[in-house]
Parts: structure tokens; sequence; C-alpha cells
């Protein structure tokens, strides 16, 4: 049995390092985790719309830890233009995240209309920048309750039965997948945090422009593991068994544009446990101060531990461009505890904040070597 893997410059495409008090709590777990490349979401209060404060949200993040790269990038809202994606780009912003409204944390802002954002597609395919889709439509359900939609199309919606929910949020978005890599083919997209086999193949099915990233919570869990446990709840919401080996598959397989994207989501443990009438529990699940130990656990369990380095640094790097060089001496080693276990944290605090990771209390077969 191996006992040690190593892992050349683990990169992490997908990451949600928040603001103020929350990130200085968590911003270290990157690096803790394994990783020394963190892809940073922009879905603060209020989101991260210019160049200006996503260099300022890169500066905030250095200054916690500087020994992580960080790669920024900008809301996709009605005030972005053409010449904002270009200064963005001069000023080494990468992509763009697209959250359709109401979908997930902090998207009350984000798009109804892809069609709307066009010429800006348009400029970020000239400069060579990454659209990064969060993948899902809003439910009927969630529309209708918030009054987002006018009288005559709720009751189309009913009569019609467009019956678009959580479990086939993400089927139902792929069209627009498939129409924007076909209106823009040289624009780099990135399906985010894919949950099911349809997104799998769709995804398979298009040009090497197109990349998806799956997080080791999806390899993890089953609907059945977040009905009624608000700990496993997330965004999108895991699926069925089938899904989730689909994931693992395309692990297997080794496939290219197929790589580590965490969506770890940190929300305060009274958040994420409690729930109201009119308020469910925070939708997220906290990952990055055990990422790399729980992936190599969750690959391991389902025979795929070669493809460990593929899968957290090659692929993406590749990607997204981001090539370490051969002289670089950036490998994070893993080995087995010598206890053969490792116990997940219960929580983490800093000055008043606290977060619970996933799999607390649970036992990892890997742990990172912190005498390398």
């Amino acid at each position: 049995m191996v006992s040690t893997i190593s892992v050349n410059s683990p990169a992490d495409f997908h990451v949600h390092l928040r603001e103020g008090s929350l990130s200085s709590l968590v911003t270290p777990h990157v690096k803790k985790g394994g990783f020394d490349l963190a892809y940073v979401m922009p879905n603060l209060k209020p989101p991260v719309t210019t160049t200006a404060q996503a260099l300022k949200y890169k500066h905030d993040l250095e200054s916690i830890d500087s020994s992580v790269e960080y790669l920024m990038t900008l809301y996709l809202c009605p005030e972005l233009t053409p010449e904002e994606i270009r200064k963005a780009k001069k000023a080494g912003v990468v992509g763009v995240k697209s959250y359709p409204r109401g979908v997930t944390t902090n998207s009350d802002g984000g798009i109804e209309s892809y069609e709307t954002y066009y010429p800006i597609f348009e400029a970020m395919q000239e400069v060579d920048m990454v659209l990064n889709l969060h993948g899902e439509v809003p439910s009927d359900a969630s529309e209708v309750r918030n009054n987002l939609l006018p009288l005559r199309i709720i009751l189309s919606t009913f009569f019609m039965g467009q019956n678009t929910h959580v479990l086939n949020a993400e089927p139902k978005f792929l069209p627009h997948l498939f129409k924007l890599h076909a209106a823009f083919p040289r624009l780099r997209i990135v399906l985010e945090h894919a949950t099911t086999r349809a997104a799998v193949e769709a995804v398979k099915s298009c040009g090497p422009t197109v990349a998806c990233t799956i997080t080791a919570h999806h390899l993890a869990l089953t609907v059945d593991d977040w009905a009624g446990q608000s700990w496993n709840y997330c965004k999108p919401v895991a699926k069925y068994p089938d899904d989730r080996l689909a994931l693992r598959e395309v692990i297997q397989e080794g496939h290219p544009r197929f790589f580590l994207g965490s969506d770890s989501a940190p929300h305060s443990a009274h958040s994420k446990s409690t729930s109201t009438i009119s308020q469910g529990c925070a939708a997220g699940i906290y990952t990055s101060p055990i990422l790399l130990p729980l992936v190599a656990d969750l690959l391991e369990s389902f025979n795929a531990l070669d493809r460990l380095e593929d899968f957290v640094s090659n692929f993406g790097r590749a990607f997204y461009e981001r090539k370490k060089s051969p002289e670089c001496r950036c490998k994070i080693t893993l080995r087995r505890p010598s206890s053969g276990r490792i116990l997940v944290d219960e929580k983490y605090e800093l000055a008043g904040e606290s977060v619970v990771p996933f799999w607390a209390g649970k036992q990892l077969r890997w742990e990172v070597s912190r005498d390398e």
C-alpha cells in the first residue's frame, strides 16, 4: 500500500474566501488544505464588479496569506462593460462569473438573459478571459414565491408544467451552455461544480474551449445525504447515485477538461445549522482546510488515486494556462497518518467567527505532511 503521495502545485479553481473577519479565518485554510493557488469567487456583498474592486480584494487576501496565488474574477452584471473587461485583463483579472438570479449565495443580482451580455462575451473572447458559469436555472417555485415573475408567466408556468426545481435545474441549464459555446467558440468557458451525468456528457460533447469543475463533496454525497441534513446542503445540490458515478467515472477516465474546483463555501455555524419558517439554512459546504487529503481519500475509495495530480493540478492549470515552470519546487506531500486515520476538526474559530468543515469529526486516510 502506498504510504506517501507527492502532488505538484495543487490548484483550487473555485473557492469562496468571503470578506472581513470571516475571510481572516478561512483564507489561511487554502494553504492548510494543501493548495497554493485559489481561483476566487466574486459574490461578496456588494459583489466584485470592477477591476479596482478585484485588485483591492486580492490585496486584502494577500495581506492575510501571501503564500497563495489568488486568481481574481468579476461578477457578471449590467454595469459591466467591454471596456472594463479589457481593463481587467490588463490588470491580471482572469475570469467573469455568471450567477443566474437567486440560485445560490449572494446571487440576487444575477443575470436573467445571456443575450444581453453578448458584447461582454465578445470582449472576453477577444482578450482571452474565462467565463465561469453557475450552471442552473432558477426554480419555478422560488420565482413564484418571491414574486419575481409577472402574473401571466406565473399562470403559464403552472399550466404548461415547466416543473423546474433543484434536482433538474442543472440539466435545464445545458442548452444555454451549448448556445454560448456556439456563439463564442473561442471563448474559454467553465461549467462550474457539475452534479449530473447530463452535465458531464454535455461538456464532453463541446470543443476544447469548454471545461468543467467537480467538487470534492459532490464525489461523496447524493440526495439522501442532504435531505434533512443542513451540513450537507449546497447549491447545486447533490443528485442521484448514477450522477455521482458519472463524476467519478470521468475522473477515472482522466478526461483533461474535468478538474477540481472545490466550491468551498464557508458560512457561520449558526446560519448552516439553523432554518426558520421564512429563511432556510445557508447553502454551502466548507472543505478548504481538509481539501487535498479529502480528495485523495475520495479518489482512493473509487480506485482513482493515480489520477490525483491530474485532477487537482495538471488539468486545471493547463486549461487556465497557469502551468508551473519545471524548476519550481512546489510539491505537496500527503502521507498516511501513523495512527492509520486522522480526525477532521469539529470546527475552526477566530475573532468571534466559527465555521464547521465537511466531515467534521470523521476520519481521513491522508494528511498533509508538515515536515517537508
